[in-house]
């Protein structure tokens, strides 16, 4: 069984990569794009038909505002990037939100922020996923009934990918994310050159319009439809932290790296956004429920041909895909916490790979867990998201305020202002989130956060509480006064004379002890004992409840008594342990051993030893 799962695992992820090669498998700032960006570039793809969700019940007039909008969300783009820029060169060695809310703001305030950016990780896997397989079901209507075993499936590649490295993962990104951002700006191009040339159709709905978007009526509120429609279209803006999270994946220079990475996603994310919302609004696209609005933009602008089906066949691999921004960011983040003992320590190992193997594990089953539970439906997703990562910028860009009064360093004033208007501004859309998506499912964010917070602090605590226990000034070495080696035993075989030979190297008072059912087996027991004659004694202890575990533990605390009052005693359980050749076999024996052992394990002053002996 070993070696089919190592071949196995070599099949799936490669073969193990050095520690010394680790710089090697760090990413420039081109691959980083596709790492990185992904997840930003593909969200254009529902970000606009969330904020033509809002408009459309209320009537053309409303649908009017769409681009400005969308031109507001652009100006708040440019704010986080250039407040992210002067963050990236000053905290270089990643945890971005949460190492500058840490350090600057407080410990309480970091956790806020890791948190806040943990919950939209997940989320954004989530959505991204169940986004994609839309653009995959707009072109094949007849997977639509499958999207949820066509999520869970791209979050499987998207892990699997990732645990190979982040080269690797580059590697399977690059074609899709260069992919989408030519066909998605390529069919801009052409729209707008057919907007000049007065070419452009408009879309017509054999339906009225509050019928196409059955479910997603509102009443006219005025600036509230218009604010609920801007903190929808936010959602374009998440994964644009994940490159300060992510600085340590980057090659050298790493920071510089990171600026222009960060620095190209804010102009393309920028134009596509822009680009979109000012065509759907000028070919008067409406939301309609199996088709997605860019789908709708593609046929209208480019007709059926090859070059649609190229629009929305890379629209949907980079959405599938776009979850390895988080699946880049995420484990570096658990890894940061985990070093501050904010999360388990287990976070901090690379894998194989040289990546955070246990924190791709981790997002892939909790966004897996996300994607089921709401069907595969973007919608429904939509309110819990992005809440988290503007709390988070606006941590960050706070912190960064704070830093600059603080250090006082060369075009402080600059950083000052900049961090200040870009603080400023986000605070408000997390007002904005809070307020407008609140009854639609926002509430369960803002429940989650503190719950996620509690559990850091409790880790922390026992992690504190466990190094004090295990710190010590000096240390002697005190030879025990007694020490008793039990070996249970079930016959008379050579696992149980591999057992006994190890008890004796290791402790003058060895004693088998057998646990009978019937008397008349404890009596052969030891009539057959008597005749092997090895000089250890053997102890007979009757079970009529055929218990083997209760037995034994009420003989070793009777051992315990004998030693009362004796400093340094010892008791040491010696469990003679057979392994078959073959993995299979341990199914048609009984695993006492193991039972023992997990008996044994919280009993204090007790040492549980196993002796294999492997049957050839």
């Amino acid at each position: 069984m070993p070696n089919t799962w190592r071949t196995f695992k070599r099949l799936l992820v490669g073969q193990p990569l050095s520690t010394a090669v680790a710089q090697v498998e760090r990413v420039g700032w081109l691959p980083g794009l596709a790492v990185f960006s992904s997840d930003a570039l593909s969200s254009v793809a529902y970000a606009v038909e969330e904020i033509l969700l809002v408009f459309a019940p209320v009537g053309a007039a409303a649908l009017a505002l769409s681009t400005p909008v969308a031109g507001a969300i652009v100006v708040l783009l440019a704010l986080v990037v250039t407040s992210f820029r002067q963050l990236i060169p000053a905290y270089s060695n990643g945890g971005g939100s949460y190492a500058v809310a840490r350090e600057n703001l407080g410990q309480m305030t970091g956790l806020v922020a890791a948190a806040a950016l943990l919950v939209d990780y997940v989320l954004t896997v989530a959505v991204s996923v169940t986004a994609g397989v839309a653009a995959v079901t707009s072109a094949i209507p007849p997977l639509f009934e499958h999207r949820v075993a066509l999520g869970l499936s791209a979050v499987v590649l998207v892990a699997l990918a990732n645990l190979r490295g982040v080269r690797e993962s580059a590697t399977l990104l690059a074609i899709p994310t260069y992919g989408f951002i030519a066909s998605l700006g390529g069919m801009l191009v052409v729209g707008l050159y057919r907007w000049v040339a007065g070419t452009l159709p408009h879309a017509t709905y054999a339906q009225a319009v509050d019928a196409s978007v059955a479910g997603a009526a509102m009443p006219a509120i005025g600036a509230f439809v218009v604010l609920r429609a801007f903190s929808s279209g936010c959602t374009a803006m998440t994964g644009v932290e994940a490159i300060a999270d992510g600085v340590t994946a980057f090659k050298e220079p790493r920071a510089k790296n990171a600026v222009a990475t960060l620095t190209m996603l804010g102009i393309v994310l920028s134009t596509l956004m822009l680009g979109t919302t000012a065509l759907a609004q000028k070919l008067g696209i409406l939301p309609v429920a199996g088709e997605t609005v860019i789908s709708q933009i593609g046929r209208l602008v480019l007709g059926g041909g090859p070059f649609y089906f190229a629009v929305q066949f890379f629209t949907a691999a980079v959405l599938l895909l776009a979850a390895n921004t988080c699946f880049a960011a995420f484990p570096i983040l658990t890894s940061v916490l985990a070093e501050d003992r904010f999360m388990p320590r287990q976070l901090t190992h690379r894998g194989d790979r040289l990546v955070y193997s246990n924190g791709i594990a981790i997002l892939s089953v909790l966004a897996a867990t996300l994607i089921v539970v709401v069907g595969g439906a973007t919608h429904a997703l939509i309110p819990l998201y992005a809440i988290g990562v503007f709390l988070s910028f606006t941590l960050s860009q706070l912190g960064m305020v704070r830093r600059a009064l603080r250090l006082r360093e060369r075009h402080w004033e600059w950083t000052l202002a900049v961090s200040g208007i870009g603080a400023a501004a986000t605070a408000t859309v997390v007002v904005i989130f809070a307020v407008t998506k609140f009854a639609h499912g926002a509430w369960i964010v803002v429940l989650v956060i503190p719950l996620i917070i509690l559990f850091f602090l409790l880790l922390h605590d026992h992690y504190v509480a466990f190094g004090k226990a295990l710190a010590m000034e000096e240390w002697s070495a005190v030879a025990p006064r007694r020490h008793v080696a039990i070996v249970p035993v079930s016959g008379i075989h050579r696992g149980v004379a591999n057992a006994l030979t190890y008890a004796l190297s290791v402790s003058k008072d060895v004693r088998a002890v057998y646990i009978a059912e019937r008397p008349e087996d404890g009596e052969r027991m030891e009539e057959q004992w008597t005749l092997w004659d090895n000089g250890v004694p053997l102890v007979v202890l009757e079970s009529p409840y055929r218990s083997v575990i209760g037995p034994l533990l009420q003989y070793i605390d009777q051992v315990d008594v004998e030693f009362e009052g004796e400093q340094g005693a010892l008791v040491t359980v010696v469990l003679p342990e057979i392994v078959p050749s073959k993995w299979w076999h341990h199914l048609l024996h009984n695993n006492t051993a193991l039972l023992v052992k997990g008996a044994l394990l919280f009993r204090k002053g007790k040492i549980c030893v196993s002796v294999p002996y492997h049957v050839e």
